[in-house]
């Protein structure tokens, strides 16, 4: 598709939304509704398209992590939105007499939102749902990785929706920097941080608001006053749970040398009890993932590192790649220069909390830090002293499923934020608006009139009030 069929198409989208720019809350309910629908009446079908993009992904998985993430945010939406559309009193100064100040929250017009492969259900729609919710048209690009779901989200959603509406455009790289560069009211991005860089020029010529999704080296901290079996369990979870492809997976973890032999045997024994079952054990989006996963792994051990099989090899169902532990990675290694995502945990081993607060902010902002242990005063120096988009203590991943938390990256783990009210103003514009009254109904007294040239005493006057 030309550059010139995506602006006719864009402009089609923005005459629909200039003959309604603020819908109804029981319009925007209704569309959220629809999406709701589309989900519950397909979750069979669209977890056999999961699986087969995968190769392997266990339909619970699906629903917990894809359909789940859906229907929490449309539960939240409705419960609240009317609240959140409500204009804002907000006072003004005395000089201003009994004028009258408010915000408004008015929708932006058409969202553009280029959703990534690892979870193309959720990650598309979560962000269409707060669009819709705040009034907005919605374009959608979902990944060309994750081909079979992007094919089949697009056919529900022409079915469910008129083009105008809620659309979707299917395509490679080509079609994606089109796209981008596209004259939206917002841009919405989730995937790697060099494709984050590409959408920011791009979408730089129109001056488009953009909101960027990214990822990072999300660590965990194993803090001595941990349990570790706990910690181990979690980590595990959060680790390896849709094949480690989860922009908020655990990237590394952090313990002292002293507990790493105790780490490394509870990591086995969690991800054996866990992960024991092949079929619960998602797949490499593509062959190209799984290549990618072997290159680092054969890069850190050449450098020295021990790899740590996390789960026993089966005759019987042989895996195309077996969750590893790193051990003494060295620090130019690849895979502690990218972003993981994939089943492989790095450990790094340092001793003391000034050194552990230091290696984190050494590097980019992850968008996730996660922190194991009883002892209060090391918690808080590591939320004070650390910077990251978003923290859960002695879990993994959970703070991305509170719908009252924004979810977003900070430095170079993303701008902006989404989730429930968050997402609702970052796809509104909070218009400022003063209703100017003199005092009293006075008009003398109204506005700028005590203000206006020619200037004199009476100004003067004005001025030593205001200060």
């Amino acid at each position: 598709m030309s550059i010139n069929r995506f602006t006719l198409q864009l402009e089609e989208i923005k005459a629909a939304y200039a003959a309604e720019p603020n819908p109804s809350l029981e319009v925007r309910l209704e569309r959220i509704g629809r999406i709701e629908h589309m989900i519950a009446a397909n979750e069979d079908k669209i977890c056999k398209v999961l699986a087969a993009d995968f190769g392997t992904r266990h339909s619970m998985e699906s629903r917990l992590l894809e359909f789940q993430m859906i229907y929490q945010a449309c539960k939240h939406i409705r419960k609240n939105l009317k609240e959140w559309m409500k204009p804002q009193l907000v006072p003004t100064p005395g000089f201003l007499g009994s004028s009258h100040a408010w915000t408004e929250m008015q929708s932006k017009g058409v969202v553009g939102i280029m959703s990534p492969w690892n979870y193309p259900v959720q990650l598309a729609l979560v962000p269409a749902i707060t669009a819709l919710a705040a009034g907005n048209r919605v374009w959608l690009k979902p990944s060309e990785r994750s081909s079979r779901t992007s094919g089949f989200l697009a056919t529900l959603i022409q079915e469910y929706f008129h083009p105008s509406e809620f659309c979707v455009s299917i395509g490679g790289a080509e079609l994606a920097e089109s796209f981008a560069a596209l004259p939206f009211d917002h841009l919405f991005f989730t995937g790697s941080v060099d494709i984050g860089k590409k959408i920011m020029r791009a979408a730089a010529d129109h001056l488009t608001p953009i909101t960027l999704e990214l990822g990072g080296k999300s660590p965990a901290i194993i803090d001595p006053s941990a349990k570790m079996k706990d910690a181990a369990a979690s980590i595990i979870y959060g680790k390896l749970v849709n094949g480690g492809q989860t922009c908020i997976a655990p990237d590394y973890a952090v313990i002292h040398a002293s507990d790493c032999d105790e780490f490394v045997q509870a990591l086995q024994s969690a991800a054996q009890q866990q992960f024991a079952n092949p079929e619960e054990l998602t797949g490499a989006i593509d062959e190209h993932q799984l290549m990618r996963w072997h290159q680092l792994v054969h890069d850190a051990v050449n450098r020295g590192a021990q790899a740590v099989p996390l789960i026993a090899a089966s005759a019987n169902t042989p895996l195309p790649f077996t969750p590893v532990a790193l051990l003494n990675v060295s620090e130019d290694a690849l895979i502690m220069q990218e972003e993981v995502f994939g089943p492989i945990l790095p450990i790094v081993a340092i001793n003391d909390v000034s050194s552990i607060i230091r290696y984190i902010n050494d590097r980019p902002v992850p968008l996730a830090l996660y922190w194991f242990g009883k002892n209060k005063e090391v918690m808080k120096r590591i939320l004070n002293e650390t910077r990251s988009g978003g923290v859960t203590v002695n879990d993994t991943l959970l703070h991305a499923g509170i719908e009252d938390l924004p979810f977003g990256g900070a430095g170079a783990s993303g701008m902006g934020a989404y989730h429930g009210k968050a997402g609702f103003e970052t796809f509104s514009h909070r218009k400022s608006i003063l209703e100017v009254r003199g005092f009293f109904g006075l008009n003398l007294l109204r506005g700028t009139k005590l203000a206006r040239p020619p200037y004199g005493k009476g100004v003067e006057r004005l001025l030593r009030w205001l200060r």
